[in-house]
């Protein structure tokens, strides 16, 4: 997930970070871009299933897509996903 949002955002072989936290920095400004802009996430339900089995139980045991998608709305990013 992070890998794709790297290259979407950032360039081709470009990854955002290692984990959530990292996103959360990278959303902050550095060598990124920075919300408000809108991402879509084609095949969501692809990444969604692929996911589902990485539970993360300190954020309310979402997945770690759900966790990923609302750390992105939160920081005013537009997720749309189809």
């Amino acid at each position: 997930m992070l890998l794709a949002l790297g290259g979407a955002l950032l360039g081709p072989g470009s990854n955002y970070g290692t984990c959530l936290d990292s996103v959360a920095d990278y959303l902050g400004g550095g060598p990124s871009v920075v919300p408000p802009f809108p991402l879509v996430r084609h095949h969501a339900d692809i990444a969604r299933h692929a996911l589902a089995g990485h539970i993360l139980h300190h954020l309310g045991d979402q997945s770690y897509f759900e966790a990923t998608v609302n750390l992105l709305r939160k920081k005013g990013v537009t997720a749309l996903l189809q």
